[in-house]
């Protein structure tokens, strides 16, 4: 923007405003600033629009749909604030403003900045981890819970643990929940419990209020002490949107009051289903019990039974009379076989008799000779068929057959075959055999 003016360049309005906004976004970060509410106006865009201002200054502040949603408390004219913001520039009227993201009342801040140190120390310490927090038992008998015994927690807390499990036997352990000393009083009450062994586990709660209400139990000491309780504690401080240090530090948190009376007992129908569950199955197994120690008696009267003389005796001469009638068996079937044997032994004796074996072997040497000359017979056909063929072959193949067709062979007087003129000189005797005879030929001249 310096360039500008030293060059004397001429801006508009607009152009102006928005070097001016971004010099603004781009100069400050979020800052947070304390003072009080005037010209409030909330109109039916659902924005919240008001002056912030101390004895010295003010700066307008628009707090949009959006974030107003989220806000704990109704703003109005005449309250101290703590307002968390970015610095920006309205346009439409030339004005500077805080556009907010955070708005709260300006004690509670102060209280919210110690409650989130606080935090953020005993978190570091490990005082918070899940792994050193203890589960509750399943069933509990006796529960000591630590409250206000006039305030509206407590009255809900018994309503439900009344409903739920009439059984649980309950102690209320007064104490203040709020005011000088009350966090003294809730940790000396609480170590107390737990050192007595008195109960299986242990309530902190009271009901719903600001973060001034609650702040005994964000006490330091207060939460070292829960987390050192030898016993498992529930902590259900206020509403579930409540979030204190006692409830981290706790082994478990409930987000109301009611919500942790549920949480520590189990349902009287179900349990009661369960138990009706567990009554079928025990009658069951008593029933399975009863009637195999009925079979385990029927068993041994059975077998008393069976050790009588007389019943003995009977089984004895059962046996003897079974042992009898297998001995006659074995002996019938014994000779059987023998005789079997004897009868086979004596075919084979007939069979090798040398009378016998003679026939038998004139009646193979008949059969044998019979197939000899059948194959003789049978060879010598093959044989004829064969030497028939070749003949054919060779005649087909003899020159022989070639002169029966009017050719002859001549053949020089060293029975050498001619085959060409010049083989043959003028004067040469020569012999030619036909088809039937031969001829002595002397040659005149040759036809080259």
């Amino acid at each position: 923007m310096s360039s500008l003016i030293r060059e004397r360049a001429v801006l508009k309005p607009a152009q102006l405003n928005a070097l001016a906004r971004d010099l603004l976004e781009g100069s400050f970060a979020q800052v947070w600033v304390e003072g009080e509410i005037s010209n409030f106006s909330r109109p039916a865009s659902g924005h919240i629009y008001f002056t912030l201002k101390d004895d010295r200054a003010q700066v307008r502040c628009a707090l949009f749909k959006q974030k107003a949603m989220y806000l704990r408390f109704v703003p109005r004219d005449g309250l101290q604030v703590l307002v968390r913001g970015r610095l920006t520039l309205y346009e439409a009227r030339g004005d500077y403003q805080l556009a907010l993201e955070h708005m709260e009342e300006a004690g509670e801040g102060a209280l919210r900045r110690a409650f989130e140190e606080l935090k953020t120390k005993l978190a570091g310490e490990g005082l918070f981890a899940v792994e050193r927090k203890r589960e509750l038992p399943r069933f509990i008998r006796r529960l000591g819970v630590i409250t206000s015994p006039r305030g509206a927690a407590v009255r809900d807390v018994l309503s439900v643990l009344g409903r739920r499990f009439p059984l649980l036997q309950i102690e209320i352990l007064p104490v203040p929940v709020q005011g000088d000393g009350a966090a003294t009083e809730i940790r000396t009450m609480l170590e107390k419990a737990a050192k007595s062994g008195r109960y299986e586990a242990l309530l902190l709660t009271r009901g719903g209020g600001s973060l001034e209400d609650l702040w005994s139990f964000n006490d330091e000491a207060l939460a070292r002490a829960i987390a050192a309780s030898s016993i498992p504690v529930v902590s259900a401080v206020g509403h579930e949107i409540d979030f204190t240090l006692a409830d981290f530090a706790a082994d478990l948190r409930a987000p109301t009051p009611s919500a942790a009376a549920e949480l520590l007992v189990p349902e009287r129908s179900e349990l009661l289903a369960h138990l009706a569950q567990l009554h079928r199955r025990l009658e069951a197994a008593h029933l399975r019990k009863q009637t195999a120690l009925a079979q385990r008696s029927d068993q041994a009267w059975l077998r008393l039974l069976a050790m009588q003389p007389r019943i003995r005796l009977e089984r004895g001469s059962h046996r003897l009379a079974a042992l009898r009638a297998r001995l006659d068996a074995t002996l019938t079937e014994t000779l059987g076989r023998k005789v079997e044997r004897l009868r086979r032994s004596m075919q084979r004796l007939d069979r090798q008799h040398p009378q016998e074996n003679l026939l038998l072997q004139r009646h193979r040497m008949a059969m044998l000779q019979q197939r000899l000359q059948s194959r003789i017979g049978h060879r010598l056909e093959q044989y004829a068929l064969q030497l028939r063929g070749i003949a054919r072959t060779m005649n087909s193949m003899s020159p022989f057959a070639t002169l029966t067709r009017g050719y002859a062979i001549i053949r020089r007087e060293d029975g050498q075959v001619l085959r060409h003129s010049r083989d043959s000189q003028p004067g040469d005797t020569l012999h030619a055999q036909l088809a039937e005879g031969s001829l002595v030929v002397v040659v005149k001249n040759r036809g080259d």
